[in-house]
């Protein structure tokens, strides 16, 4: 309360006082192992997207004793939301498409992503069995039938006009950019000519990941020399 003289009076009258509090937005927490692996499709998002974020290492003897048992499925990686753990890449990428406009324009755009990204995950789960499975073994014969693995995303981004929106679906990029991108960029690692018969995905590769704060991300060392993958294999 505040005492306030009225103009060319002694009278005082008591009124309220308003007090205004700068609320600090509140800072995700990326808790995962410091790697790429299932978190790089959801670290581009928020680097792209200008998202405040604190990565979390949960490596080393603390894993098994401290951060798996506070995981619902044991599994990484989770992204903390004030007192949410949120867990499961894929959730993980819808929950900040939807918070963050991603998810597309309409009902349509937003299946049409969904597709596109259980796709990837299909994808992504072929290799990460290459990689912890069957890298020397399989390699050679994963290579070979790669082309085979990208033909669908070249067909439906050349039907999407992605060759010239620069996006998989509509005219502005979604999660499942980010997650596509993603895998592409592991595959470009295990073989660097996987997008040379596919024009249409290799100018959408490139589209993405000059968007100035992805680029400058990728320039930069903390992403340079994180390994891909966990057992040091690509």
């Amino acid at each position: 309360l505040a005492a306030v003289a009225l103009r060319g009076s002694p009278t005082f009258l008591i009124q309220p006082v308003r007090t205004f509090c700068l609320l600090t937005a509140m800072v995700y927490q990326l808790i995962y192992f410091p790697l790429r692996g299932r978190a790089g499709s959801v670290r581009l998002l928020l680097k792209d997207n200008e998202i405040n974020f604190e990565e979390v290492n949960c490596g080393g003897e603390s894993w098994r004793s401290h951060w798996k048992p506070q995981m619902q499925f044991g599994q990484v990686p989770c992204l903390k939301d004030g007192d949410q753990n949120i867990v499961q890449s894929n959730s993980i990428l819808r929950y900040l498409a939807r918070k963050h406009d991603l998810y597309g324009a309409n009902d349509l755009e937003a299946v049409q992503i969904d597709m596109i990204n259980d796709g990837v995950e299909d994808l992504r789960v072929k290799y990460i069995a290459l990689i912890y499975r069957n890298y020397e073994d399989g390699k050679e014969e994963y290579i070979s039938q790669l082309p085979a693995q990208l033909q669908p995303f070249e067909n439906i981004l050349a039907k999407n006009g992605a060759d010239k929106s620069g996006f998989s679906v509509g005219n502005k990029i979604s999660f499942a950019d980010y997650n596509l991108v993603d895998i592409l960029d592991a595959h470009l690692v295990l073989t660097p000519k996987a997008l040379d018969d596919f024009p249409v995905l290799s100018a959408y590769y490139k589209n993405v990941i000059s968007r100035p704060r992805i680029a400058e991300y990728r320039a930069t060392s903390e992403f340079k020399k994180s390994p891909i993958n966990g057992n040091g294999k690509q």
